[in-house]
């Protein structure tokens, strides 16, 4: 099966290309796209990758799209982009969060936790039931440091993974025994790895029913919602 694994919810985003079945995965080539370009860069990039390796955007089985939490503009951007090709394409679409690449990350079996830095002195958070490179949504939230602390507190945590330091070393300033891994923020090939496993059961979303996952409502909703 190839696949085309796309993430755009970063300061930073990719393309990677990459096919495997039940046996394994393995990725052809990931491509870089900066910051701030992804609305100007995204579809040449994929054109170029496509044609680096001599596949038409028909030869493509899948895809699997990065649907947040993480950047509203940069999700927007590659989640459309995702959805103009399924839809032309005729194309099965894995969504995966980074949360889940996150938890998937830590390597740990049992019940995880993923968390991100969202800003203003919140946390993105995301519990995942994990065995045998299958991940299962528990909960998901936005949450204050403090609140944050309190989470990492429950004993049927196996562990806990982030890719902010600063979380790891906040948990550490409170005193707080779950051990808590950092690791790098997953990128377009860890979302294509874990999409490949989504499409391969059957796991997909329709081009309708695909949308960022942003966790917390955009500035524009709120202060929108104050003046009413």
């Amino acid at each position: 099966m190839l696949i085309l694994g796309i993430d755009t919810s970063g300061k930073a985003g990719g393309i990677t290309l990459a096919q495997g079945d039940e046996g394994g995965f393995g990725v052809l080539e990931s491509s870089p796209i900066s910051g701030g370009t992804f609305s100007a860069q995204l579809v040449p990039s994929v054109a170029t990758l496509l044609g680096k390796h001599g596949v038409t955007p028909m030869d493509l089985c899948g895809f699997a799209a990065a649907s947040g939490p993480g950047s509203f503009t940069g999700l927007r951007v590659g989640l459309s982009a995702v959805k103009g090709l399924a839809e032309v394409l005729g194309k099965p679409i894995a969504a995966v969060s980074v949360l889940e690449a996150l938890a998937m990350a830590s390597g740990k079996p049992g019940r995880v936790a993923a968390a991100m830095d969202a800003g203003r002195s919140e946390v993105f958070w995301a519990l995942y039931q994990l065995s045998a490179g299958n991940s299962s949504l528990v909960a998901e939230c936005l949450l204050g440091q403090d609140e944050f602390l309190e989470h990492l507190k429950d004993p049927g945590l196996a562990g806990a993974v982030t890719s902010d330091r600063a979380l790891a070393e906040l948990a550490s300033a409170a005193g707080v025994k779950t051990p808590m891994s950092v690791v790098a923020r997953p990128g377009s090939e860890a979302i294509a790895r874990i999409g490949l496993n989504k499409l391969l059961a059957g796991t997909t979303v329709t081009v309708e029913a695909l949308d960022a996952n942003y966790i917390r409502r955009s500035d524009a909703e709120i202060f929108s919602k104050a003046k009413r």
